[in-house]
């Protein structure tokens, strides 16, 4: 899997992979998510045997996110898209959030409140509990904001 996030997407990975005993690489790289899934794509090629599926994980932020979207095609790379933000995936262990979600604050804030003092750092422990939730809430989210892609992978490693 490889990840637009340096910290908070490592660490639930991470988190996951430890606590679930689930074959999961982590790779961090900042980056346009179109470059992402270009960089994804040279891992897959370069360490094919390693690898059973070649995930990117992006958000929408300020990125063109078509542009991805076509390269992924492309490239036959996996991409889990969040709208805003990775926050929401995180958020959808604790709470069935569907209201419009313009950016990382307004994710972080009602984190928050469920994860006292969430800012970009976090305790996989805290999540663990809501992850199968958190794969059903994300499944049944709209085509637009909010959306993740998370509980696509999340659901198909915890299944692999």
């Amino acid at each position: 899997m490889v990840s637009g996030g340096e910290k908070t997407e490592n660490q639930y990975f991470s988190g996951l992979r430890l606590a679930r005993r689930v074959p999961i690489t982590v790779k961090c790289k900042v980056d346009a998510p179109h470059n992402l899934v270009k960089y994804a794509a040279r891992l897959r090629d370069r360490y094919r045997e390693e690898f059973q599926a070649v995930w990117c994980v992006v958000d929408v932020d300020n990125f063109d996110i078509a542009a991805a979207v076509r390269e992924a095609d492309t490239a036959k790379v996996n991409l889990a898209v969040s709208d805003p933000c990775f926050e929401l995936w995180l958020l959808l262990h604790f709470a069935d959030h569907r209201a419009h979600i313009p950016d990382y604050r307004a994710a972080r804030d009602p984190l928050a409140r469920h994860v006292p003092g969430y800012d970009k750092k976090l305790d996989y422990a805290a999540f663990d509990p809501g992850v199968e939730e958190a794969v059903a809430r994300a499944a049944r989210l709209g085509p637009d904001n909010p959306v993740t892609g998370v509980g696509r992978l999340v659901g198909a490693v915890l299944h692999a």
